[in-house]
């Protein structure tokens, strides 16, 4: 069978040529006889196989040395509390909720400290991102949280929020390697990589080193302490070896594809095809405010709940998997991440438009 068009919003679509070369080293990996999902992670192979992960993603993203990487498990979700365990010093924390991952983070926080909703976009349906120029920072805030791409309603950050000095700590998950970042401007910068980067199961953590320190929240589990991950290479226990593995690959893939300067424009053009159609659409429209769209995550209704869902079984039909939007949100929502093609959003628009014109 040939390969659908996945716009699924994570677990997503892999770039097939790594892929093809995860499948060519399945059962041997270089001559070590064995797959890498069934080598242990203190071999000489697999440490190779880390660090050339690390030592690629730091030249891709131009990450500082002192900035650690950590290769770790639970997800985004985990990060929520890891984070006010491992940060909150003086106990207070402001969050920006613009989506229902950045809510959760901020739900969480309260569990271990004061945590305030300095801006919010729950009024318009997180449509928006909020004007963060001027925002009423805590005096004594240990960070500053945003989630900087919102995966469910399709928004991003394209300015990053006035902190006043205070960290910024922020969830890239999908938006990971979509574009160039500059590190030195967050204390934290993280995501699971299951929506651009890898396999479900890996969340990468880049932190400035002055934050990693022993002097956690009391009770704070071992596993959940940075300084532990830090200090032991991401190795503390076994690390999800396969799904970093892959990110290693994919790492490479992007640097071969030109590096992130180069994906920026890949991704632009692919999302000014699909956007440029919905402005134009009698029967489609996007749901964000134009200047705060994302390139990533693409969503948009008819204004009928049948008309969604026939288009959605219709698309299916024609190969083009996912596009059912967020249960919280309904309609449609087209994730197009890095390794999704561009033909693959030029055919899901020329689709959009027999389907506009036997429906209107």
């Amino acid at each position: 069978m040939a390969r659908v068009y996945n716009f699924s919003a994570g677990p997503a679509v892999l770039p097939e040529e790594v892929l093809k070369e995860a499948a060519a080293e399945m059962l041997d990996y270089k001559g070590t006889g064995m797959s890498v999902m069934e080598m242990s992670h203190r071999s000489k192979a697999y440490q190779e196989i880390i660090d050339e992960a690390e030592a690629d993603l730091r030249d891709l993203m131009n990450i500082p040395d002192n900035y650690k990487v950590l290769f770790l498990q639970g997800g985004a979700s985990q990060q929520f509390a890891m984070i006010p365990m491992n940060l909150m010093k003086n106990g207070v924390a402001d969050y920006i909720v613009t989506g229902q991952w950045a809510k959760k983070a901020y739900q969480e926080a309260q569990k271990y400290g004061k945590a305030n909703a300095v801006a919010s976009s729950a009024d318009k349906t997180f449509s928006y991102i909020p004007d963060c120029s001027d925002l009423p920072i805590s005096e004594d805030a240990d960070y500053v949280y945003i989630c900087e791409n919102n995966t469910i309603y399709g928004t991003k950050f394209h300015t990053l929020p006035n902190t006043k000095g205070k960290i910024l700590v922020s969830d890239v998950s999908s938006c990971f390697l979509s574009e160039p970042v500059d590190v030195t401007k967050y204390g934290m910068i993280y995501g699971g990589v299951q929506k651009n980067i890898g396999p479900a199961g890996v969340v990468i953590a880049i932190i400035r080193e002055d934050l990693i320190r022993e002097d956690v929240l009391p009770g704070t589990p071992t596993m959940l302490q940075y300084k532990i991950h830090a200090d032991n290479g991401s190795m503390y226990n076994t690390p999800p070896c396969y799904g970093i593995y892959i990110c290693g690959k994919v790492f490479k893939w992007l640097k071969k594809m030109g590096g992130l300067e180069a994906m920026k424009a890949h991704n632009e053009k692919k999302a000014k095809i699909l956007y440029d159609f919905l402005d134009e659409s009698k029967l489609f429209k996007g749901t964000v405010r134009k200047e705060d769209r994302s390139l990533m995550n693409v969503p948009f209704v008819t204004g009928s709940e049948e008309l969604d869902a026939e288009f959605v079984k219709a698309a299916k039909a024609a190969g083009f998997e996912n596009l059912k939007g967020h249960r919280t949100v309904g309609g449609m929502r087209a994730s197009i991440y890095n390794a999704m093609p561009i033909e693959g959003v030029e055919k899901l628009v020329e689709f959009m438009k027999a389907f506009e014109a036997s429906h209107t």
